[in-house]
């Protein structure tokens, strides 16, 4: 199978794999969300960014070192692995103390026990990091299925049941914690990797060097994804920021797993190719030609759809949330591109242009925020929006200096997809403003529209993004008929 072919493969199956972990977690959060209040999920959202820098802490870089270095050994391995435990008991030990600190910032005393509960996640997830690496490396995504999906699904009953018997926030708390045992444990039943004691300082030295600079560009856009909640969680109200953390996750569903599928699958694919300029080009634009055409029709038909999903699947007090859906919707149509940019970087070894980048793009968007919050949550979105197109300039700049595929190229290839998106979604969105029917039927109708309506008019415009998932399709099917 060629590299393109494994690469869409593997996209495919991480995005199966993203979608039906966060997938079950979004159906229970629809579920809980009819037991619980906004309020509920601001509590969480207030852990989120201390939870995610714990997270960061904890793998600092050695998963992406040991994706990237070719012909990595077990001392590689086993350095990497003993890294990620000592960080993170060390990380969990951080956020322990820290606990009222934070509960303190925001005025919320039950934030202690919330986080030193939560925080257990981080050295359960220490154990699992190569494990995972390692089949990042294979691209072999459909192991990495076979363990999440039971995990998420038999930590969504366990949530489910304790909110329905009235433990409110703790069903959430214990929802995560749960799924990355679970997750874990899988892993480690797979046997993909035994650790020894061999250790090498040598190693060490190499994965932190190329690392250090991911980790710490990877702390930076942490808490930049993160500073919105933490502003309304401070500015506003725990309903308000309940409201803003749950269209998030509705969000998630599609947008963030996509992009995420791309880094995983992209970056262990592509530094194959780190030195074939004209072969890293040409399965760059198959990647971006691909994805595009997933994500654009995504983001813009659920902001389209929003308000029906919203009247359909929750009550009353979630409906102000999905006006922020939209706009979100509409911030992240760019960020597939970002991710693939950016992957160039690691690929290149060029990880200190990838930290100069990330600082730079930081620096506009809390200038932004900073602009922006005293509009309100609509006034921060819209900020979201402003700064995800600006910064799509230097993402790209790099890219085209580095293997040639400017950004004039980039936006070439990936119009059509997002022209014909476009339209469809301005489409329906207007019938939706005009209908009197029913949601569900709403929510039924325009969107087999609008997703049967873009597969007709990507055969009708032949977009190249059809023929090579065909193709993929294909090759599959025949490798099964004939064995």
């Amino acid at each position: 199978m060629s590299l393109a072919k494994k690469t869409t493969t593997g996209i495919i199956w991480n995005f199966t794999e993203t979608m039906s972990k966060k997938g079950f977690a979004v159906i229970t959060t629809l579920l809980l969300a009819r037991f619980l209040t906004p309020e509920d999920f601001g509590l969480i959202s207030m852990m989120a960014v201390f939870i995610a820098v714990a997270g960061q802490i904890m793998e600092s870089g050695f998963k992406q070192a040991i994706i990237r270095k070719l012909g990595a050994t077990q001392e590689d391995f086993n350095t990497a692995f003993y890294s990620n435990l000592f960080l993170g008991a060390l990380a969990y030990v951080l956020l322990f103390f820290s606990a009222p600190l934070i509960a303190d910032f925001y005025e919320e005393t039950r934030l202690i026990v919330l986080i030193r509960v939560l925080g257990i996640v981080i050295p359960i997830n220490s154990f699992q990091v190569i494990q995972s690496a390692i089949l990042s490396r294979e691209l072999n995504f459909k192991a990495q299925l076979k363990a999440t999906v039971p995990a998420s699904i038999i930590s969504a009953v366990i949530a489910i049941f304790m909110a329905f018997n009235g433990y409110g926030v703790w069903s959430l708390i214990i929802q995560m914690i749960v799924s990355a045992f679970l997750t874990t444990v899988s892993l480690w039943l797979m046997r993909l990797w035994t650790p020894t004691l061999t250790v090498s300082q040598g190693s060490l030295f190499e994965m932190f060097g190329f690392g250090s600079k991911l980790f710490i560009s990877g702390l930076i856009d942490i808490v930049f994804q993160n500073m919105y909640i933490v502003v309304i969680a401070k500015m506003f109200t725990a309903t308000i920021a309940g409201h803003f953390f749950f269209a998030k996750k509705i969000k998630e569903l599609i947008a963030n797993q996509l992009v995420n599928s791309v880094q995983t699958v992209t970056f262990p694919a592509l530094a194959s190719l780190q030195e074939n300029n004209a072969s890293l080009k040409s399965g760059y634009r198959k990647i971006i030609q691909v994805t595009t055409f997933l994500i654009f029709p995504s983001m813009l038909f659920m902001a389209a759809l929003a308000q029906p999903i919203f009247m359909v699947f929750l009550n009353d007090q979630w409906l102000p949330a999905y006006p922020y859906l939209q706009l979100m919707c509409l911030s992240h149509i760019m960020y597939p591109l970002h991710s693939i940019n950016l992957n160039i970087l690691k690929v290149k070894g060029r990880s200190d242009l990838f930290l100069y980048l990330e600082i730079i793009k930081k620096i506009f968007a809390v200038a932004v925020l900073a602009m922006s919050f005293q509009y309100g949550v609509i006034g921060i979105l819209i900020g979201q929006i402003i700064a995800s197109f600006i910064a799509y300039i230097p993402n790209s700049y790099f890219s085209g200096k580095l293997i040639n595929y400017p950004a004039r190229e980039q936006i070439y290839d990936i119009l059509p997809n997002l022209l014909i998106s476009g339209t469809i979604a301005v489409t329906i969105y207007i019938g939706v403003e005009i209908s009197t029917l029913p949601a569900l039927f709403e929510l039924a109708l325009f969107g087999f529209l609008a997703g049967a309506t873009y597969i007709l008019a990507s055969y009708i415009f032949k977009m190249q993004a059809v023929n090579i998932l065909e193709h993929i399709i294909r090759e599959k099917f025949r490798r099964k008929t004939h064995g």
